[in-house]
């Protein structure tokens, strides 16, 4: 993700006590999709409201390639109208009883009346659609109706986009395609791209900066790969289902070694040097499915020394090119969630019940400060 300067991109500091509390700050550069993913009932779509100039912040600022919409402090509210965002709806809110061509015309507000329509079938062949003008809305697929309600967004020539949940009314197999369909169109326009998902996978899939928000306050803002990796506290592992998430004890610090020691469950761990801990300390740590291996019956590889431990296999479940393992460990109360590609789990012949050696990455887990 390129950090947005002054000039391009979007920047947002929103903050309210009252009625709606927030405490909210993001960033996001023009040509690249911020995801904001966080439980229902989060903020999310009333900061797209913010960012619109549907609702008003006690205090925030809100700056649009270079330009404020919003400073509380100096008394500027851009109203909507002024605010050039394109907004793109669940049900995409298309009028039912007009063309496809007449839905984007419509919002050429900006264009001559004599060149509207030549400028919306332009539009239309943007976003592949063009053969489609005279049809109606309804009688369109989901992902035809999606790109006629983009180009409508896009007739008001933006500044930016904000997309509300624009996937959750269609069926998976639908989404899947619609959102392949949508990051194609969105590399095509230069914006800041603004997505409310409560969809992980689409966040991840979709975003190249994802903001996790809880109860108004963001908590984090980063690549989907860091938030999953490097959450900056149990919060925030917690918030984007991080499923190795357990307690532990810093034994002893060795930088020179630019190691960590943690206890945990009577097992002692190397993790990557944190600095900011001292010996005696509660933490939290993580580690990602993919920074556990499995020992190979077949032959036993270098690695099985780093932070090796014994479990039996509690459950196999395969989820398109992955297979999830889930591994009870030896003597303790915890699971271990861990990816292992299909042909691991034949060559392997794992089953339920079986009893297996793995070793969790030193460099993969990650340590992060106490919290009850």
């Amino acid at each position: 993700m390129h950090h947005p300067d002054k000039n391009s991109g979007l920047r947002v500091r929103i903050r309210q006590q009252t009625h709606i509390p927030l405490d909210a700050e993001l960033a996001c550069g023009s040509g690249d999709l911020l995801a904001l993913v966080g439980p229902s009932g989060s903020g999310k779509s009333t900061l797209l409201r913010c960012i619109a100039g549907l609702y008003r912040p006690a205090w925030g600022s809100i700056i649009c390639s270079g330009r404020i919409w919003l400073d509380t402090d100096r008394h500027i509210d851009r109203t909507p109208q002024q605010r050039r965002v394109g907004f793109l709806f669940q049900d995409f809110a298309l009028f039912p009883h007009l063309s496809v061509l007449d839905n984007v015309s419509l919002a050429l507000r900006d264009v001559a009346k004599s060149e509207r329509k030549a400028a919306a079938a332009d539009l239309l062949e943007r976003v592949n659609l063009d053969g489609f003008e005279d049809r109606l809305p309804t009688t369109l697929s989901g992902g035809q109706q999606q790109r006629a309600a983009l180009a409508r967004a896009l007739a008001r020539r933006p500044e930016i986009l904000l997309l509300d949940e624009p996937f959750s009314a269609v069926d998976q197999v639908t989404r899947r395609k619609l959102r392949l369909e949508m990051m194609q169109l969105v590399r095509q326009v230069s914006l800041p791209i603004v997505l409310v998902t409560h969809d992980l996978d689409e966040a991840c899939m979709l975003a190249d900066s994802m903001c996790v928000l809880h109860g108004g306050k963001t908590y984090q803002q980063g690549t989907p790969r860091e938030i999953l990796e490097r959450p900056n506290s149990a919060n925030v592992a917690r918030l984007v289902d991080v499923r190795n998430l357990f307690e532990g004890r810093v034994i002893e610090q060795m930088p020179e070694r630019g190691i960590t020691r943690l206890a945990w469950e009577g097992y002692q761990l190397e993790a990557a040097y944190a600095k900011e801990y001292a010996g005696g300390d509660r933490v939290w740590w993580c580690i990602p499915p993919t920074g556990i291996l499995l020992h190979s019956r077949l032959r036993p590889s270098k690695g099985e020394k780093e932070n090796a431990m014994q479990g039996h296999i509690i459950e196999i479940v395969r989820v398109g090119a992955v297979t999830n393992l889930i591994v009870q460990v030896s003597r303790t109360r915890s699971k271990l969630h861990m990816d292992c590609p299909p042909h691991v789990v034949t060559r392997n012949a794992l089953q339920v019940g079986e009893h297996v050696g793995v070793s969790l990455l030193q460099r993969s887990i990650h340590i992060m400060p106490w919290q009850s």
